[in-house]
């Protein structure tokens, strides 16, 4: 069985200013969690979804770098 209810905002939020000590612990921990866990994801996501650089675009690099390098050691 399950029951949904609509709560306002501030009806909300004076619910959570009447918990005890302990309850408001416990469910500021598990908000900290579930953003922590979000924000994971999303740089996770991001990151397998990002460009990769080709072959052709790796040795450019590489032979920019070697140039650099060499450059800095005159």
């Amino acid at each position: 069985m399950q029951v949904q209810v609509d709560i306002d905002f501030n009806q909300l939020l004076k619910i959570v200013k009447t918990l005890p000590s302990g309850q408001l612990q416990q469910l500021k921990a598990e908000l900290e969690k579930e953003t922590k866990s979000d924000k994971s994801a999303d740089l996770e996501r991001l990151l397998l979804n990002g460009p990769t650089a080709t072959k052709k675009q790796l040795d450019t690099m590489a032979k920019n770098r070697k140039a650099i390098n060499q450059w800095r050691t005159k």
